[in-house]
């Protein structure tokens, strides 16, 4: 079974994006490759009911298990030391990446307190947008028991565009609510 926002994308956004930027063949339509959600653990790193509400939050949210990341090198002022583990993450891909971000526009931005709209500064030079959100209680997942430590989380999406430029077109033909340029 196909999730709405890829229906979408192919019927939509993919003729779309072929008119407004000339692309002569369908392959040439950018498209995102993976969605990334990470939370580094910051000044809990050594609190142990802080690190498993972490994982418990990226899995209800996700639908996948956590992934903990270590330091690749030591950095004496943050006292982080090589191999500690500094982080959670998990890589979304396929219809699970899609089901995710259908919900992350309907469902969760809407819930954000004081929400205007995202930025289009954060996209890179290669068209991949990053999202930061300070709390996971917009997700609607997120329960009372498990709202107890609020931490704040950053949504990477990684997509085949060339530029920011192709980035932008793409997220915002898919329904992202970007803020208007003045």
């Amino acid at each position: 079974m196909k999730s709405e926002l890829y229906k979408i994308y192919k019927d939509q956004v993919v003729p779309a994006l072929k008119e407004s930027q000339g692309y002569k063949n369908i392959m040439q339509v950018p498209k995102i490759k993976k969605v990334t959600i990470n939370v580094g653990y910051g000044r809990s790193v050594k609190d142990k009911a802080y690190i498993e509400n972490v994982e418990k939050t990226l899995n209800l949210i996700s639908g996948q298990r956590a992934v903990r990341n270590k330091a690749t090198k030591s950095i004496s002022n943050f006292k982080i030391r090589e191999g500690m583990e500094i982080g959670s993450s998990v890589t979304l891909r396929g219809a699970v990446m899609y089901d995710f971000l259908y919900k992350l526009i309907n469902l969760t931005f809407p819930r954000v307190r004081d929400f205007r709209g995202l930025s289009p500064d954060s996209f890179d030079g290669q068209g991949n947008y990053a999202i930061g959100l300070k709390e996971q209680l917009a997700f609607p997942e997120i329960s009372g028991d498990a709202a107890n430590m609020i931490h704040g989380l950053q949504i990477v999406l990684t997509t085949t565009a060339k530029s920011r430029e192709e980035g932008f077109a793409l997220l915002e033909k898919l329904g992202f609510p970007f803020k208007k340029s003045k």
